[in-house]
């Protein structure tokens, strides 16, 4: 009876994914400034490594946890809390870009480095912008039925507790999730300025190419929930994960379709 559980709290057991998690990330990033002054991406690419493996242990065992029953009603709030407090940090990070983009549109410098709105224009000169009304168009509807196809899936399995269409929901999703990564590729491929030597190229692929990366990382997501569905791991009461992914896919969503109206159209 001294052990026997009185609460509904969840006592983690000693780890070391923390700290390994901490090494990997700083050989990471000591590994990226060497790759910038030339030295080679190596380091960088043994720190991503070193994190992608703590990420797949990590989230493997928080997995098992829930299936164990660890995750208690009261553990479900705290990690949904969680969850939010995580997109509301993906929101300032994306405002961030936004402001860098606005505040050159409406104060662009001109070639004597001054900023006010008379001397400069945007985009800059010699800049040939994409045209909205074709492949970003296509894009954006290709992600938003992506994310229909994930609400298709939530509701399935919460309202209805109807797998197949749990299934086919989140296979639908990360196929036009894929479908969104190799047009937006494509598009790059075809851009009409670079990354270096004018600040629209550089606020267009930061802004746009963080906005690809979480996409990329969404897929993965709405993979990993599709694999645990077709193990049975999702009931309609008990879900975390499966929740956060949608959330996480629906925030991606709405990026972009600022970044459509923003970049695409009001900044060309």
């Amino acid at each position: 009876m001294a052990h026997a559980k009185t609460h509904d709290y969840h006592i983690l057991n000693p780890s070391l994914w923390p700290f390994l998690g901490a090494v990997g990330g700083f050989v990471m990033l000591f590994g990226a400034v060497l790759w910038m002054h030339g030295i080679g991406p190596w380091m960088f690419l043994i720190g991503a490594a070193g994190v992608a493996y703590v990420m797949v242990g990590w989230w493997s065992d928080v997995i098992a946890e829930g299936q164990a029953g660890d995750h208690t009603a009261v553990v479900r709030i705290g990690l949904r809390f969680g969850f939010i407090l995580f997109i509301t940090s993906e929101v300032m990070f994306f405002s961030a870009w936004f402001w860098n983009f606005f505040k050159h549109a409406l104060y662009p410098i001109d070639p004597s480095g001054q900023s006010p709105l008379v001397d400069g224009v945007w985009p800059p000169a010699g800049i040939e912008t994409f045209d909205p009304w074709h492949l970003p168009l296509m894009n954006t509807l290709i992600l938003l039925c992506s994310g229909m196809a994930a609400t298709w899936a939530h509701h399935a399995l919460v309202h209805e507790n109807n797998r197949r269409d749990l299934v086919n929901g989140l296979a639908l999703a990360i196929v036009l999730g894929i479908a969104f990564t190799g047009l937006q590729a494509f598009e790059y491929s075809h851009a009409a300025f670079g990354f270096a030597g004018n600040i629209y190229g550089a606020s267009f692929f930061m802004a746009t190419g963080f906005h690809g990366a979480h996409v990329i990382i969404g897929t993965i997501f709405l993979f990993v929930c599709l694999m645990r569905a077709l193990r049975g791991h999702f009931t309609p009461d008990r879900h975390v994960g499966f929740e956060a992914a949608a959330w996480y896919w629906h925030f991606v969503d709405v990026v972009w379709l600022f970044l459509f109206g923003a970049v695409y159209i009001w900044g060309s």
